[in-house]
């Protein structure tokens, strides 16, 4: 078994190669290269660079490795250690030139997550977890350890969502948003799920909930809120993925929770 320090490690020097790449690269001309489920889901140029150097980064160090891509898809390993990948989580802000975008790997032991890197480039931010070992915050000014905000009852808690790519999909988010927004101190929408995930473990807003999102969006965000003592889930205990993700601290978890269910955030 792979010691998972090591796989952070490797992890921690691809996502630098490629942050490097998507801010050094950037065309000033960025344009979308494909839309995947609609038309306001997009893919640039940039996103299949930065994937194809993750996935050849890691296949030269780990050549039995398995991998799941956002842009690539999956390929097969039989080293028990698989690769989660998204080379730009909030790839509309990558578009815009707007600063909440991410380079987030993730690797599986036998099918656990155990260590996990989200880097954000414009923000001089790099977040790691292992599992049973911490989540840190690497800044130009040193590394601190992470704990999510404890104690929040839900009135007053700042809560992170996202919305989906289909209309009629963000037809309901908003009918379930009107049901949240009374019960919260106030929403925030920043257009990445990763980035989401390390602002709730960084105590930067206090609960986060998404409907759509997928397991290379959440996989090394999840762990890192775990790693800071939150709590990452789905609705009535089934793991987080497409139907809904709901994070927090335990206590405040519950509470999102209960007012969520009732709404029925996981109908399209």
């Amino acid at each position: 078994m792979t010691d998972p320090s090591e796989l952070l490690d490797l992890a921690l020097e691809t996502a630098r190669e490629a942050a490097a790449l998507l801010v050094d690269k950037r065309p000033a001309d960025l344009g979308i290269a494909a839309t995947k489920s609609s038309p306001t889901d997009v893919v640039t140029e940039m996103d299949r660079a930065s994937e194809r150097l993750i996935t050849e980064r890691i296949l030269a160090a780990r050549p039995r490795d398995a991998f799941l891509g956002e842009e690539g898809g999956s390929t097969g390993g039989d080293s028990g250690v698989r690769w989660v990948v998204d080379p730009i989580d909030g790839t509309v802000n990558y578009l815009y030139d707007l600063p909440d975008w991410a380079v987030s790997i993730a690797a599986e032991q036998d099918g656990e997550t155990v260590a996990g890197v989200v880097l954000i480039p414009r923000r001089g931010e790099t977040f790691t977890a292992v599992k049973g070992g911490g989540a840190l915050l690497h800044t130009a000014s040193g590394v601190r350890e992470l704990r999510v905000n404890d104690g929040v009852p839900l009135d007053r808690a700042l809560v992170a969502t996202g919305f989906g790519y289909f209309a009629e999909r963000r037809v309901h988010q908003a009918d379930v948003l009107t049901g949240v927004l009374p019960r919260v101190r106030d929403i925030r929408r920043g257009g990445s799920c990763c980035v989401d995930l390390c602002s709730l473990a960084a105590g930067r807003v206090d609960a986060y909930y998404e409907r759509g999102v997928q397991a290379w969006d959440i996989a090394a965000g999840a762990l890192i809120v775990r790693e800071a003592g939150g709590r990452v889930q789905g609705l009535a205990g089934a793991p987080a993925g497409p139907d809904l993700c709901i994070a927090a601290a335990p206590a405040l978890f519950d509470a999102l929770h209960a007012v969520l269910e009732p709404l029925d955030p996981a109908r399209d």
